[in-house]
C-alpha cells in the first residue's frame, strides 16, 4: 500500500494503522526528516517527492514501478491549501498542481501496475469542494478569481470528478476507485497558508471542533482494507463511511469528469 502524504496528519496515521494490521505500507512524503521518522518507525519503505515539482512525481512513480511488483492500494492523500497565487516551476497554479495534477500524473504513470493488481486507487478529497469548489474548464486554475479556499475547494473537487472517471475507464478491468472527506482533523493542515482557515484551524476554538488524526484516517483506512463492490461503491465520493449526501452538482457531472480528465492529460503532455 502506497500512502503519499504520510509524514504526517492522517497520512502517518493511516500508515500506522495499515502496518499494525499487517500490510505492507511504503510512504511518501515532501520532508525527509518527517517522512524518515515514520518509515524508520514503521521499519518500511520511503520515497521522497515534491508535489510542486511534477518532475518529482516522474521520479516517484519509475521508483514505485522499479521496488515493487505490484500495488494494491494506491492512496493519493498529499494536498493542502496554500496562500497567494503561486506558480510552480511547471508553471501551474500551486493549489491546482499539488491536490489534482501530481496525483493525476503519478496514477496515470502507474495506470498499467494498479490494474494488473486489480487494485484501490483513493483519493483525499474535502467537503471544501461543496463548500468552495466551482470548477470552470477555461480557468481550471482561478486565474481571474483566485482566492486561497475557491482554489482548494476546486482542487478537491477535481479529485471527485477525477475518482469518478478513473472508475468509468477502468472499472471492468477491475480498478477500484474512492474519493473521500477525512472530516476537520487536528493536523497542520493550512500551515502555509494566508486564508482565514489558517486562524481557524490553530485557535482553540477551532481545534475544539476537530478530530485527531487517528480518527481522520478512519476513512482512508477503511476503504484500502475493505472491499470494492461489497463494502462500498466504486466511484463514489465519501464521508463517514458512507456516500455523501449532499455534494457539488458538479460532482455528479460526467460530461464534466471526462472533459477534466482529457484537460489535466492535455496540461501534462
Amino acid at each position: 500500500m502506497v500512502i503519499t502524504g504520510a509524514s504526517d496528519g492522517i497520512g502517518a496515521a493511516a500508515a500506522r494503522r495499515l502496518h499494525r494490521d499487517g500490510h505492507r505500507v511504503v510512504v511518501v512524503g515532501r520532508s525527509p526528516e518527517k517522512t524518515a521518522a515514520v518509515a524508520t518507525e514503521l521499519g518500511t519503505d520511503a520515497h521522497l517527492a515534491d508535489f510542486a515539482r511534477l518532475d518529482d512525481v516522474r521520479a516517484l512513480a519509475t521508483a514505485l514501478d522499479e521496488a515493487y511488483p505490484r500495488i494494491d492500494v494506491l492512496a493519493n492523500n498529499a494536498g493542502g491549501i496554500f496562500g497567494d497565487p503561486t506558480k510552480t516551476v511547471d508553471g501551474h497554479e500551486k493549489t491546482f498542481q499539488v491536490n489534482h495534477l501530481a496525483p493525476f500524473l503519478l496514477t496515470n504513470l502507474l495506470l498499467d501496475k494498479l490494474i494488473a493488481a486489480r487494485a484501490t486507487v483513493l483519493q483525499t478529497s474535502s467537503v471544501a469542494a461543496r463548500a468552495f469548489g466551482r470548477l470552470d474548464l477555461d480557468d481550471l486554475e482561478h486565474d481571474r478569481d483566485f482566492t486561497p479556499e475557491r482554489a482548494y475547494g476546486t482542487a478537491k473537487l477535481a479529485n471527485i470528478l477525477f475518482t469518478r472517471e478513473l472508475h468509468r475507464r477502468f472499472g471492468e478491468q477491475g480498478l477500484a476507485a474512492a474519493a473521500f472527506h477525512p472530516g476537520v482533523v487536528a493536523t497542520g493542515f493550512a500551515s502555509e497558508s494566508t486564508s482565514p482557515m489558517r486562524h481557524f484551524y490553530r485557535s482553540p476554538i477551532g481545534r475544539a471542533f476537530m478530530t485527531g488524526s487517528e480518527r481522520g484516517a478512519d476513512q482512508l483506512v477503511w476503504l484500502a482494507e475493505s472491499t470494492p463492490g461489497t463494502d462500498w461503491t466504486p466511484g463514489a465520493y465519501y464521508e463517514k463511511r458512507r456516500p455523501a449526501k449532499r455534494v457539488n452538482p458538479q460532482a455528479l457531472d460526467d460530461a464534466l469528469a471526462t472533459a477534466l480528465w482529457d484537460r489535466s492529460a492535455a496540461l501534462l503532455t
